[in-house]
């Protein structure tokens, strides 16, 4: 098994690390984040190819992008709900 590039090993970390955080805040609870967070890192833990990691920080990134705006959206609704009276 080849050693992996440790620029991309700092990038998954990172990328873990971001998803963890924006984890604080999901609706569900970090409790149910947490786990499911961990599973999916660890599914892909036996990568070594170098192209299949750069697709899963891709995903992850994608993951990252939609948790934000799932966080946007919820306090747009809830700005709105408050201002408009709706």
């Amino acid at each position: 098994m080849p050693p992996v590039n440790p620029a991309l090993r700092r990038e998954v970390i990172s990328i873990y690390k971001e998803l963890l955080n924006l984890g604080k805040d999901y609706p569900q609870g970090f409790d149910y984040f947490r786990p499911r967070l961990h599973r999916a890192f660890m599914a892909n833990a036996h990568l070594t190819d170098e192209d299949a990691i750069r697709k899963g920080i891709a995903r992850a990134d994608f993951v990252r992008k939609e948790i934000e705006a799932l966080y946007y959206l919820k306090r747009y609704r809830t700005l709105r709900k408050r201002y408009d009276g709706a």
